[in-house]
């Protein structure tokens, strides 16, 4: 890990082989990526320069970090497909990783693959881990004194760094007081989900409930389920209220 004036950015190896595609062309194919986290949540890939396959044209702007330093601002050009400013080079980074290594804004890439598989919204983290164990503790939820489910088969979701999620068979769901939101997230390690508002009498709770209908492989025990989030609403386990977790979700 590189530690700077302004904090820590850590900075790691990896040993996967990781590609990224735009317009199905290759841009960038390399078996020494390097994962920086630009965040305290989850990392960024970069990518040595050499094993580039895409142009960088400089788009004459630059960028600057507190950490990183200042970068140059390219589009990345592959066989006629451009993406514009989806490239930064921080050559003079005080960061002695850096230099080397350009790093390709995620979402603006058609594909990414570690190894032969596709990866989602960012990098997972070798930090996290996601286990999802089915359990039969009674778990109910509340909100202002109105049960929105109570079930004996939940399956518990434990992911590093956030509280224990709850996802319960949505026959233990008191489904007509949910209605249909537009909200939409994507998690790497879990998939992409979709939201419900609670509704009661007047009042709509927007999004405090969400489900994977097809969540990726590793966490198909959650298929079909529905979660609460712990933050906005009281839930009791074994007939004692859990006090209300503090995140960047409350």
């Amino acid at each position: 890990m590189t530690e700077t004036q302004r904090g820590r950015v850590r900075i790691e190896e990896s040993a996967k082989r990781v590609r990224a595609y735009l317009g199905g062309r290759l841009v960038a194919d390399t078996v020494h990526p390097t994962l920086v986290w630009e965040s305290p949540y989850y990392p960024t890939y970069y990518v040595p320069a050499a094993d580039l396959r895409a142009k960088l044209e400089p788009t004459g702007t630059t960028q600057h970090s507190p950490s990183r330093g200042e970068a140059t601002v390219y589009d990345v050009v592959a066989d006629g497909v451009t993406a514009p400013g989806a490239a930064l080079r921080y050559l003079d980074s005080p960061l002695s990783e850096l230099p080397d290594l350009v790093r390709l804004d995620f979402a603006a890439m058609d594909e990414w693959f570690e190894e032969d598989e596709p990866i989602y919204v960012h990098p997972r983290s070798p930090y996290t881990r996601v286990d999802i164990l089915a359990s039969s503790r009674h778990i109910r939820v509340e909100l202002n004194g109105v049960t929105l489910a109570d079930s004996h088969s939940p399956h518990i979701l434990f992911e590093t760094g956030l509280p224990a999620r709850y996802y319960l068979p949505l026959t233990d769901v008191r489904l007509d007081l949910l209605v249909a939101s537009d909200t939409v997230t994507h998690c790497p390690y879990k998939g992409t989900a979709e939201y419900r508002s609670v509704r009661l009498d007047d009042e709509v709770f927007p999004d405090l409930v969400w489900l994977y209908r097809t969540p990726l492989p590793e966490s198909q025990k959650i298929a079909g389920y529905a979660a609460f989030y712990n933050e906005k609403l009281d839930i009791w386990i074994d007939g004692e209220m859990e006090p209300r977790p503090k995140t960047k979700f409350s």
